[in-house]
Protein backbone atom coordinates (compact mmCIF):
# COMPACT_ATOMS: atom_id res chain seq x y z
CA UNK A 1 0.00 0.00 0.00
CA UNK A 2 1.39 3.40 -1.00
CA UNK A 3 1.66 5.80 1.91
CA UNK A 4 2.83 9.42 2.03
CA UNK A 5 6.54 10.01 2.58
CA UNK A 6 7.38 11.96 5.72
CA UNK A 7 10.69 13.53 6.67
CA UNK A 8 12.16 12.59 10.01
CA UNK A 9 11.36 15.12 12.71
CA UNK A 10 13.50 16.30 15.58
CA UNK A 11 11.78 15.70 18.89
CA UNK A 12 11.25 18.36 21.51
CA UNK A 13 10.90 16.16 24.61
CA UNK A 14 8.94 18.85 26.45
CA UNK A 15 6.08 19.09 23.89
CA UNK A 16 3.11 16.68 23.86
CA UNK A 17 0.22 16.58 21.40
CA UNK A 18 -3.46 16.10 22.23
CA UNK A 19 -5.71 15.58 19.20
CA UNK A 20 -9.27 14.91 18.09
CA UNK A 21 -10.32 13.19 14.87
CA UNK A 22 -13.72 12.31 13.42
CA UNK A 23 -12.68 9.25 11.41
CA UNK A 24 -15.83 8.99 9.25
CA UNK A 25 -17.65 5.72 9.80
CA UNK A 26 -14.94 3.38 11.02
CA UNK A 27 -16.98 0.17 10.81
CA UNK A 28 -15.72 -3.39 10.73
CA UNK A 29 -17.13 -5.84 8.18
CA UNK A 30 -19.23 -7.85 10.65
CA UNK A 31 -23.00 -7.49 10.94
CA UNK A 32 -24.14 -6.20 14.32
CA UNK A 33 -27.82 -7.08 14.72
CA UNK A 34 -28.25 -4.42 17.42
CA UNK A 35 -27.25 -1.44 15.23
CA UNK A 36 -27.94 -0.05 11.79
CA UNK A 37 -24.60 -0.99 10.21
CA UNK A 38 -26.06 -2.64 7.11
CA UNK A 39 -24.39 -0.15 4.71
CA UNK A 40 -20.97 -1.28 5.91
CA UNK A 41 -21.00 -4.95 5.02
CA UNK A 42 -19.23 -6.75 2.14
CA UNK A 43 -22.46 -7.49 0.27
CA UNK A 44 -24.06 -4.09 0.86
CA UNK A 45 -24.35 -1.48 -1.87
CA UNK A 46 -21.24 0.27 -0.53
CA UNK A 47 -19.30 -3.02 -0.75
CA UNK A 48 -17.44 -2.48 2.53
CA UNK A 49 -14.91 -5.29 2.14
CA UNK A 50 -12.02 -6.40 4.36
CA UNK A 51 -9.60 -4.90 1.83
CA UNK A 52 -11.28 -1.50 2.05
CA UNK A 53 -11.49 -1.73 5.84
CA UNK A 54 -7.77 -2.50 6.15
CA UNK A 55 -6.91 0.28 3.73
CA UNK A 56 -8.84 2.77 5.84
CA UNK A 57 -7.14 1.54 9.02
CA UNK A 58 -3.70 2.05 7.47
CA UNK A 59 -4.60 5.51 6.25
CA UNK A 60 -6.05 6.59 9.60
CA UNK A 61 -3.08 5.15 11.48
CA UNK A 62 -0.75 7.08 9.19
CA UNK A 63 -2.64 10.34 9.67
CA UNK A 64 -2.91 10.01 13.45
CA UNK A 65 0.77 9.12 13.83
CA UNK A 66 1.77 12.36 12.07
CA UNK A 67 -0.39 14.85 14.00
CA UNK A 68 1.88 17.37 15.69
CA UNK A 69 4.97 15.36 14.80
CA UNK A 70 6.81 18.32 13.31
CA UNK A 71 7.51 19.58 16.84
CA UNK A 72 7.37 16.40 18.89
CA UNK A 73 8.96 13.90 16.54
CA UNK A 74 6.35 11.35 17.60
CA UNK A 75 2.65 10.50 17.61
CA UNK A 76 0.14 12.27 19.90
CA UNK A 77 -0.11 11.26 23.56
CA UNK A 78 -3.93 11.41 23.50
CA UNK A 79 -6.42 11.27 20.63
CA UNK A 80 -10.18 11.58 20.96
CA UNK A 81 -12.09 9.81 18.19
CA UNK A 82 -15.60 10.03 16.79
CA UNK A 83 -17.51 7.60 14.56
CA UNK A 84 -15.95 4.34 15.70
CA UNK A 85 -18.22 1.30 15.72
CA UNK A 86 -16.86 -0.79 18.57
CA UNK A 87 -13.85 -2.09 20.49
CA UNK A 88 -12.81 -4.31 17.60
CA UNK A 89 -12.11 -1.39 15.27
CA UNK A 90 -10.12 0.35 18.00
CA UNK A 91 -8.04 -2.77 18.62
CA UNK A 92 -7.40 -3.04 14.88
CA UNK A 93 -6.54 0.66 14.59
CA UNK A 94 -3.96 0.80 17.38
CA UNK A 95 -2.41 -2.42 16.04
CA UNK A 96 -1.99 -0.99 12.54
CA UNK A 97 0.95 0.55 10.72
CA UNK A 98 2.66 3.52 12.30
CA UNK A 99 0.49 3.40 15.45
CA UNK A 100 1.51 -0.11 16.49
CA UNK A 101 5.01 0.88 17.64
CA UNK A 102 3.70 3.50 20.07
CA UNK A 103 1.88 1.20 22.48
CA UNK A 104 -1.59 2.74 22.35
CA UNK A 105 -4.48 1.63 24.52
CA UNK A 106 -8.08 2.84 24.33
CA UNK A 107 -11.20 3.75 26.31
CA UNK A 108 -14.58 2.99 24.75
CA UNK A 109 -18.20 2.34 25.70
CA UNK A 110 -21.06 1.31 23.43
CA UNK A 111 -23.64 4.07 23.20
CA UNK A 112 -27.32 4.00 22.15
CA UNK A 113 -26.71 5.76 18.82
CA UNK A 114 -28.92 4.02 16.27
CA UNK A 115 -26.11 3.90 13.69
CA UNK A 116 -23.85 2.26 16.23
CA UNK A 117 -21.10 4.89 16.16
CA UNK A 118 -19.39 5.99 19.34
CA UNK A 119 -16.65 8.22 20.68
CA UNK A 120 -13.43 6.87 22.14
CA UNK A 121 -10.03 7.88 23.46
CA UNK A 122 -6.75 6.29 22.46
CA UNK A 123 -3.60 7.02 24.43
CA UNK A 124 0.03 6.05 24.78
CA UNK A 125 0.38 3.79 27.78
CA UNK A 126 3.84 5.14 28.63
CA UNK A 127 2.60 8.74 28.76
CA UNK A 128 -0.98 8.58 30.03
CA UNK A 129 -2.41 6.52 32.88
CA UNK A 130 -6.18 5.98 32.96
CA UNK A 131 -7.56 6.24 36.50
CA UNK A 132 -11.29 6.04 35.79
CA UNK A 133 -13.77 6.46 32.95
CA UNK A 134 -17.50 6.63 32.41
CA UNK A 135 -20.03 7.03 29.64
CA UNK A 136 -22.71 9.72 30.04
CA UNK A 137 -26.01 9.51 28.16
CA UNK A 138 -27.70 12.57 26.65
CA UNK A 139 -31.48 12.67 26.68
CA UNK A 140 -32.57 14.68 23.63
CA UNK A 141 -36.08 13.21 23.38
CA UNK A 142 -38.82 15.78 22.73
CA UNK A 143 -41.77 13.44 22.10
CA UNK A 144 -41.91 10.57 24.66
CA UNK A 145 -43.36 8.34 21.95
CA UNK A 146 -40.39 9.03 19.67
CA UNK A 147 -37.22 8.44 21.70
CA UNK A 148 -34.17 10.15 20.22
CA UNK A 149 -30.74 8.63 20.73
CA UNK A 150 -27.30 10.12 20.19
CA UNK A 151 -23.72 9.38 21.10
CA UNK A 152 -22.79 9.27 24.77
CA UNK A 153 -20.19 11.61 26.24
CA UNK A 154 -16.97 9.91 27.32
CA UNK A 155 -15.31 11.17 30.51
CA UNK A 156 -11.81 9.96 31.29
CA UNK A 157 -9.83 10.83 34.40
CA UNK A 158 -6.12 10.16 34.25
CA UNK A 159 -2.56 11.37 34.58
CA UNK A 160 -0.47 12.74 31.72
CA UNK A 161 3.13 12.18 32.81
CA UNK A 162 1.95 12.30 36.40
CA UNK A 163 -0.23 15.41 36.13
CA UNK A 164 -3.98 14.88 36.77
CA UNK A 165 -6.12 15.69 33.71
CA UNK A 166 -9.80 15.09 32.85
CA UNK A 167 -10.79 14.56 29.22
CA UNK A 168 -14.37 14.89 27.96
CA UNK A 169 -14.96 13.51 24.44
CA UNK A 170 -18.08 14.48 22.48
CA UNK A 171 -19.91 13.93 19.21
CA UNK A 172 -23.03 16.06 19.25
CA UNK A 173 -26.13 15.69 17.08
CA UNK A 174 -25.85 16.57 13.41
CA UNK A 175 -27.50 19.39 11.49
CA UNK A 176 -29.02 17.03 8.94
CA UNK A 177 -32.60 18.10 9.67
CA UNK A 178 -31.70 21.80 9.70
CA UNK A 179 -29.49 24.03 11.85
CA UNK A 180 -32.27 25.70 13.82
CA UNK A 181 -34.42 22.57 13.94
CA UNK A 182 -31.63 20.60 15.63
CA UNK A 183 -29.96 23.34 17.69
CA UNK A 184 -31.76 22.28 20.89
CA UNK A 185 -30.09 18.86 20.71
CA UNK A 186 -26.60 20.36 20.69
CA UNK A 187 -27.49 22.84 23.42
CA UNK A 188 -28.75 19.92 25.53
CA UNK A 189 -25.40 18.16 25.02
CA UNK A 190 -23.59 21.37 25.89
CA UNK A 191 -25.64 21.68 29.08
CA UNK A 192 -24.56 18.16 30.03
CA UNK A 193 -20.91 19.07 29.47
CA UNK A 194 -21.32 22.12 31.71
CA UNK A 195 -22.79 19.88 34.39
CA UNK A 196 -19.86 17.46 34.08
CA UNK A 197 -17.24 20.21 34.25
CA UNK A 198 -18.89 21.77 37.29
CA UNK A 199 -19.03 18.36 39.00
CA UNK A 200 -15.30 17.85 38.38
CA UNK A 201 -14.51 21.33 39.69
CA UNK A 202 -16.64 20.75 42.77
CA UNK A 203 -14.48 17.76 43.69
CA UNK A 204 -11.20 19.29 42.53
CA UNK A 205 -11.35 23.08 41.95
CA UNK A 206 -7.93 23.25 40.28
CA UNK A 207 -8.47 20.31 37.95
CA UNK A 208 -7.17 20.65 34.40
CA UNK A 209 -9.93 19.74 31.94
CA UNK A 210 -9.90 19.19 28.18
CA UNK A 211 -13.23 19.21 26.32
CA UNK A 212 -12.94 17.91 22.76
CA UNK A 213 -15.19 16.67 20.04
CA UNK A 214 -17.16 17.07 16.86
CA UNK A 215 -19.74 19.54 18.11
CA UNK A 216 -21.52 19.92 14.75
CA UNK A 217 -21.41 23.62 15.62
CA UNK A 218 -18.80 26.32 15.05
CA UNK A 219 -17.01 28.20 17.86
CA UNK A 220 -19.49 31.09 17.42
CA UNK A 221 -22.56 28.85 17.90
CA UNK A 222 -24.69 29.09 21.04
CA UNK A 223 -23.85 25.56 22.21
CA UNK A 224 -20.08 26.20 22.12
CA UNK A 225 -20.22 29.82 23.24
CA UNK A 226 -21.86 28.88 26.52
CA UNK A 227 -18.92 26.60 27.29
CA UNK A 228 -16.49 29.49 26.96
CA UNK A 229 -18.71 32.13 28.54
CA UNK A 230 -20.25 30.21 31.44
CA UNK A 231 -17.41 27.81 32.20
CA UNK A 232 -14.55 30.17 31.37
CA UNK A 233 -13.03 27.61 29.01
CA UNK A 234 -10.54 28.76 26.39
CA UNK A 235 -11.27 27.77 22.79
CA UNK A 236 -8.11 28.10 20.67
CA UNK A 237 -10.08 26.99 17.59
CA UNK A 238 -11.94 30.33 17.42
CA UNK A 239 -9.15 31.96 15.41
CA UNK A 240 -8.57 29.05 13.01
CA UNK A 241 -11.80 29.22 11.01
CA UNK A 242 -11.67 31.26 7.79
CA UNK A 243 -13.18 31.34 4.31
CA UNK A 244 -10.36 29.10 3.11
CA UNK A 245 -9.80 26.81 6.08
CA UNK A 246 -11.73 24.61 8.50
CA UNK A 247 -12.13 20.98 9.52
CA UNK A 248 -14.91 20.07 7.07
CA UNK A 249 -16.48 21.59 4.00
CA UNK A 250 -20.22 21.56 3.24
CA UNK A 251 -21.48 23.06 -0.01
CA UNK A 252 -18.11 24.83 -0.47
CA UNK A 253 -18.30 26.48 2.93
CA UNK A 254 -15.77 25.72 5.64
CA UNK A 255 -16.80 24.91 9.19
CA UNK A 256 -14.76 24.04 12.25
CA UNK A 257 -17.03 21.63 14.08
CA UNK A 258 -14.04 19.74 15.48
CA UNK A 259 -12.65 21.61 18.48
CA UNK A 260 -10.57 21.26 21.64
CA UNK A 261 -11.30 23.54 24.60
CA UNK A 262 -9.24 23.79 27.76
CA UNK A 263 -9.48 25.23 31.26
CA UNK A 264 -7.53 28.45 31.73
CA UNK A 265 -5.16 26.88 34.27
CA UNK A 266 -3.32 25.47 31.23
CA UNK A 267 -1.81 28.97 30.99
CA UNK A 268 -0.21 28.84 34.42
CA UNK A 269 3.57 28.52 34.65
CA UNK A 270 4.10 26.18 37.56
CA UNK A 271 7.25 24.07 37.28
CA UNK A 272 6.51 20.49 36.28
CA UNK A 273 3.03 21.30 34.96
CA UNK A 274 1.67 21.32 31.42
CA UNK A 275 1.19 24.72 29.76
CA UNK A 276 -0.75 25.40 26.56
CA UNK A 277 1.60 26.02 23.65
CA UNK A 278 -0.38 26.06 20.37
CA UNK A 279 -3.40 24.77 18.48
CA UNK A 280 -3.96 23.93 14.84
CA UNK A 281 -5.86 21.97 12.23
CA UNK A 282 -3.93 19.04 10.79
CA UNK A 283 -4.83 19.54 7.13
CA UNK A 284 -1.76 18.44 5.21
CA UNK A 285 -1.99 17.87 1.47
CA UNK A 286 -2.14 14.07 1.73
CA UNK A 287 -5.43 14.39 3.66
CA UNK A 288 -6.97 16.54 0.90
CA UNK A 289 -8.79 15.75 -2.31
CA UNK A 290 -6.02 16.34 -4.86
CA UNK A 291 -8.00 17.07 -8.02
CA UNK A 292 -11.40 17.86 -9.45
CA UNK A 293 -14.30 19.99 -8.28
CA UNK A 294 -13.58 19.32 -4.61
CA UNK A 295 -9.81 19.83 -4.74
CA UNK A 296 -8.55 20.87 -1.30
CA UNK A 297 -11.51 19.39 0.59
CA UNK A 298 -11.00 16.48 3.01
CA UNK A 299 -10.24 13.27 1.11
CA UNK A 300 -13.23 11.15 2.09
CA UNK A 301 -13.71 7.40 2.24
CA UNK A 302 -17.15 7.66 0.64
CA UNK A 303 -19.21 10.35 -1.04
CA UNK A 304 -22.73 9.03 -0.63
CA UNK A 305 -22.44 5.42 -1.75
CA UNK A 306 -19.47 6.06 -4.05
CA UNK A 307 -16.17 4.74 -2.70
CA UNK A 308 -13.28 7.24 -2.87
CA UNK A 309 -10.73 5.44 -0.70
CA UNK A 310 -9.69 8.45 1.34
CA UNK A 311 -9.19 9.13 5.04
CA UNK A 312 -12.19 11.03 6.43
CA UNK A 313 -14.60 13.84 5.66
CA UNK A 314 -13.03 15.76 8.57
CA UNK A 315 -9.53 17.02 9.28
CA UNK A 316 -8.10 16.35 12.75
CA UNK A 317 -7.46 19.18 15.20
CA UNK A 318 -4.81 19.29 17.90
CA UNK A 319 -3.30 21.27 20.72
CA UNK A 320 0.23 21.03 22.05
CA UNK A 321 1.17 21.22 25.70
CA UNK A 322 4.60 22.05 27.03
CA UNK A 323 5.95 20.34 30.12
CA UNK A 324 7.60 23.08 32.18
CA UNK A 325 10.93 21.92 33.49
CA UNK A 326 12.82 23.46 36.40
Amino acid sequence: MNLPFFKKSKKDPNIFTVAFYNVENLFDTHDDILTNDDDFLPKAEKRWTKKRYKKKLYKLATAISQIGKKRTGTAPALVGLAEVENKRVLEDLVDTGRLKEHGFDYVHYDSPDERGIDVALIYKRDEFKEISSRSISIDITVDPELPDFTRDILVVEGELLGEPINIIVNHWSSRREGVKETEHKRVTASNKVMELVNDIRLKEPDSKIIVMGDFNDDPSSKSVQQLTNKLDLFNPMETLLSYTRGTLNHKFQWNIFDQILITTNFFETETGAFKFSKADIYDKDFLRQYKGKYKGHPFRTYVGRKYKGGYSDHFPVFIQLKKLRS
